[in-house]
């Protein structure tokens, strides 16, 4: 599972695109949290366009997209509390440990916590 750091990585091109093209490309089964939908278009709106944020959208829709229920904001706050997580980070961090998916990031907050791996 790629995080929305990788997305805005690899849709606009940025220094760190081909480190997550590995992560993106050629794979049948993506996964991201709902809440990557709204931080991928409102970085590629503020810095590219609107037209390139809605580009970004449909090619997020590949991905199985996970809801946000309950039990996994529960135990999303949960995570923040013991992590030092922001809410959107630990929703996705949630979301990962939920499909037994690792979360590929380049989010330094993520650093050395249990199955993710941070692109440098």
């Amino acid at each position: 599972m790629v995080d929305s750091s990788g997305w805005v990585e690899y849709l606009a091109n940025r220094p760190k695109a081909r480190r997550f093209a590995t992560y993106l490309e050629g794979r049948e089964a993506l996964l991201i949290s709902a809440i990557e939908i709204y931080e991928v278009y409102k970085v590629i709106r503020r810095d590219l366009s609107e037209e390139r944020a809605v580009e970004a959208v449909s090619a997020l829709r590949r991905a199985t997209i996970a809801r946000v229920d309950e039990p996994l904001a529960l135990e999303a706050a949960d995570l923040s509390l013991a992590h030092g997580l922001a809410m959107a980070d630990s929703l996705v961090y949630a979301t990962a440990r939920r499909f037994g998916a690792t979360l590929v990031t380049g989010d330094t907050d993520f650093e050395g916590l249990p199955d993710t791996v941070v692109v440098r």
